[in-house]
């Protein structure tokens, strides 16, 4: 499934709907964000005897590059990443949102920030996402997608449900505008959830 803003295409083909998806009992999602990832999880998507949806983003094809093992090798359905471990807020995220978060992170060495990539959606890895939770205290579920209906809005949740008493601040979401995807490049990039990653991550910190 080919998904993602990015490159001016539009609401028809720049849509990010894979929350649709993991609404579907049985249907496993995964969304890698790195080359290496692709493969790893493309391969385990073929040798997986259940249905499983590969999301690819159309402007990581053209923007990201990264050394990929000839070799044969599988990433296990159901496990996220951490990217980076930090100690003052987590950003839990996917997609093009793990190289918003790592440039952001990289762009503020002031703050300790800890990514968490989950490279799967259905299933989640919630023994990751605790363990998250439990390094900071304080969680941003970042993501593409529109704000209503988004994934972020189920972790959020079940964060809520079995993580609260780690949390120092409510659960906070950054996500793109609720309006189909712009063709205007200026206005895509308004629209994107990125437009509004400091500005949430500075409301979290200051909680």
């Amino acid at each position: 499934m080919p998904t993602g803003g990015g490159v001016g295409a539009g609401p028809f083909h720049s849509q990010s709907n894979e929350a649709w998806f993991t609404k579907v009992p049985g249907l496993k999602v995964v969304y890698p964000s790195s080359p290496f990832d692709a493969k790893g999880l493309l391969i385990a998507a073929i040798n997986d005897p259940n249905p499983v949806l590969f999301f690819e983003h159309k402007a990581l094809y053209r923007s990201i590059s990264g050394r990929v093992p000839a070799d044969y090798y599988e990433i296990p359905i159901g496990k996220a990443c951490s990217v980076r471990t930090g100690e003052d807020i987590s950003i839990i995220t996917y997609g093009s949102g793990v190289h918003w978060a790592r440039n952001y992170a990289d762009a503020h060495p002031e703050m300790s920030i800890d990514i968490l990539d989950l490279r799967t959606l259905a299933p989640l890895d919630y023994l990751a996402i605790r363990q998250s939770v439990e390094r900071t205290g304080r969680v941003l579920i970042l993501h593409e997608d529109t704000l209503i209906g988004g994934i972020g809005g189920e972790i959020a949740a079940w964060i809520g449900e079995n993580c609260f008493q780690l949390l120092d601040a409510p659960v906070m979401r950054c996500a793109s505008l609720d309006t189909p995807v712009p063709f205007n490049i200026e206005l895509e990039k308004n629209f994107m959830a990125k437009a509004r990653l400091d500005e949430m991550v500075q409301r979290l910190m200051n909680y």
